[in-house]
């Protein structure tokens, strides 16, 4: 057993209506041209629009051309040739063509598909499509594909799309309508709201309430607060001054206007009293009053001397001579003997 397909989104919808109109009249030129009947042309145009239709919706976007080709060109009055046809002065050599070389110049010229697209939609190798391709273009007099008249088929072939008449247009803006209505999915009626038995759900909730409240009591402080704020700010700048206090300083200056406190600064130090006589003042007068006190302050003298040290140089002399060795500077009583 096959799921069912799931119904398209609004919006895949949308999509399909947007395609099916960029795409239909090209489609109702291509078949008019290829069968000569217009009638015949408008039924397979709808028949392939309605077989698109329904499948679209689960197929990637990139793959609904060569689909709705597809579709277009597999219906019978596409490929079986047309004897009641008839076709304008201007594009008389689609006439002379055979139905698969018509079908695959109008692909090209009227459906504006590539070699390889148009391939895939015939069910043909590219070769095989170019080889129809070839077999379909005009010649000249001496039997060369004929350039000029290739592009004057393409124009007038360009032409009955852009000038499609007013009844054929409004034919495929019903059936595009009516194709994309099908599509749509229905819309669901809102559910009625659901009637609570409990009649405090009716009631507001209690943390609402209490909540108004608060907000109330905030309106009504905030202008005593703003009025407190404005008051401490007019006596700040206008409170009187205090008395002894300093004179306001003038704009721009620095001052201080706090007390000023006077602190009287301690007396000097006493002068130093005498020092008391002790034990080392009467040292000192000893010391002082030895005979040999002159002795003593030159004891390293008398050390250095008694130890041999040389003669000093003798600086009264123009050339003072060498100082003498410390040996010979010393006598003593056995060398005298």
């Amino acid at each position: 057993m096959m799921a069912a397909p799931a119904s398209p989104t609004p919006a895949a919808a949308s999509a399909l209506s947007a395609f099916l109109k960029g795409v239909e009249r090209r489609a109702l030129v291509v078949a008019g041209l290829q069968s000569g009947d217009e009638d015949a042309a408008g039924r397979a145009v709808a028949a392939a629009m309605r077989a698109f239709a329904g499948p679209a919706a689960g197929m990637p976007m990139a793959d609904w051309p060569a689909r709705f080709w597809t579709l277009l060109c597999g219906n019978p009055q596409m490929r079986a040739p047309s004897t009641n046809g008839y076709w304008p002065p201007a594009l008389a050599h689609l006439q002379d063509l055979a139905p698969a070389e018509r079908l695959a110049l109008l692909l090209r010229i009227g459906g504006g598909l590539d070699e390889d697209a148009a391939s895939a939609v015939l069910g043909v190798t590219p070769e095989a499509y170019r080889h129809a391709l070839a077999g379909a273009c005009p010649l000249d007099a001496q039997g060369h594909p004929d350039a000029t008249a290739w592009r004057g088929l393409a124009e007038q072939v360009q032409a009955q799309v852009r000038d499609l008449p007013p009844g054929r247009v409004q034919q495929l803006e019903q059936l595009r309508g009516a194709m994309a209505a099908g599509a749509a999915p229905a819309r669901q009626a809102p559910a009625a709201p659901r009637i609570e038995a409990d009649a405090r759900v009716a009631r507001p909730p209690r943390r609402t309430a209490t909540r108004w409240r608060w907000r109330t009591w905030l309106l009504l402080c905030l202008p005593l607060v703003l009025l407190a704020v404005v008051a401490a700010w007019w006596w700040q700048e206008h409170r009187p001054a205090l008395p002894g206090a300093a004179a306001p300083a003038a704009e721009g200056a620095v001052s201080d206007n706090g007390p000023v406190q006077v602190e009287a600064l301690p007396a000097d130090d006493p002068p130093a009293a005498p020092a008391s006589g002790d034990s080392r003042a009467a040292d000192d007068a000893a010391m002082l009053a030895d005979p040999e006190l002159a002795l003593a302050q030159d004891a390293d003298f008398h050390a250095w001397y008694a130890a041999g040290g040389p003669v000093p140089v003798d600086e009264s002399q123009a050339r003072p001579g060498r100082a003498e060795p410390a040996g010979t500077a010393l006598e003593t009583v056995d060398a005298e003997d």
